[in-house]
């Protein structure tokens, strides 16, 4: 059976035909979703483990899927697995990898769907993204550090109301810029705790289970989209800080808490 019957098979049982090439070309997102390999594998392998905790799974049926998923991860990590714009999404082109290798996958999608399946490879993934960038600026905040105690004794003019005000030292303009930095954590630590919900039980809308996201119905747990906007808001702030930094002379106190307020001054 070619590839494009199999992903029609797997939503549209009831026709007798594939979908036409524009629509094949509309609904596709594996052209950029595969970048959730990591996530949508990691999530497979803890519903394996549940699954086989409640014995929907036989020991050697779980851990013939997560050898399987293991197996798929390298090959994805190493450019070798080969993506079919036909197979739709990241979900099932994994799901139809795993199948062909190994029977027992075929109920993995017990109490889980595509839907919960994909909020889940989401918040994991937006997760991950917050913890690379908290590790970029841990690694930045460091760095100013070290160079405002290597240069605790140069004096630089401070500025305020676009005029030159009181000296102060370069360790005090760059522990200014280390504050700014230091809040942008505090906003993707928002971001991260905003993703940090679980939406696996949800199922394709009424859910399964009784306690997965408390505060909303399960079709509200199923769409992303509220838990990826806090991180595109805390990473748009970031830049505001460097920026300030390289068109201006240290900020005042008061454009240490605005930092748009810092300008260079034109003699």
């Amino acid at each position: 059976m070619s590839a494009r019957k199999k992903a029609q098979a797997t939503w549209g049982g009831r026709f007798s035909a594939g979908p036409a090439e524009l629509m094949l070309r509309f609904g596709e997102s594996v052209s950029f979703d595969h970048r959730l390999w990591a996530q949508d594998i990691r999530g497979s392998k803890a519903h394996a483990t549940m699954l086989a905790q409640a014995g929907i799974l036989t020991k050697k049926e779980r851990d013939a899927i997560l050898r399987g998923l293991d197996a798929i991860a390298r090959e994805i990590a190493a450019g070798k697995f080969v993506w079919s714009r036909d197979l739709e999404d990241v979900h099932m082109n994994i799901e139809s990898a795993l199948t062909k290798r190994v029977p027992a996958a075929a109920k993995l999608h017990t109490a889980r769907s595509r839907n919960d399946q994909v909020a889940t490879d989401v918040r994991l993934w937006i997760k991950d993204q917050c913890d690379a960038a908290d590790a970029a600026l841990v690694s930045l905040l460091k760095t100013l550090v070290k160079l405002a105690e290597a240069n605790a004794d140069v004096i630089l003019p401070g500025y305020t109301h676009l005029q030159r005000a009181q000296p102060v030292s370069a360790a005090h303009h760059l522990l200014a810029y280390a504050e700014m930095f230091g809040r942008d954590r505090t906003r993707l630590a928002a971001a991260k705790a905003s993703a940090n919900w679980c939406p696996l039980g949800s199922g394709a809308r009424a859910g399964r289970r009784s306690r997965v996201i408390p505060w909303t119905p399960s079709p509200t747990a199923i769409r992303p989209r509220s838990s990826a906007s806090p991180p595109p808001f805390a990473a748009s702030t970031s830049p505001v800080s460097p920026r300030t930094w390289s068109s201006g002379p240290p900020p005042s106190s008061a454009s240490r808490a605005c930092p748009t307020s810092s300008r260079r001054v034109r003699r």
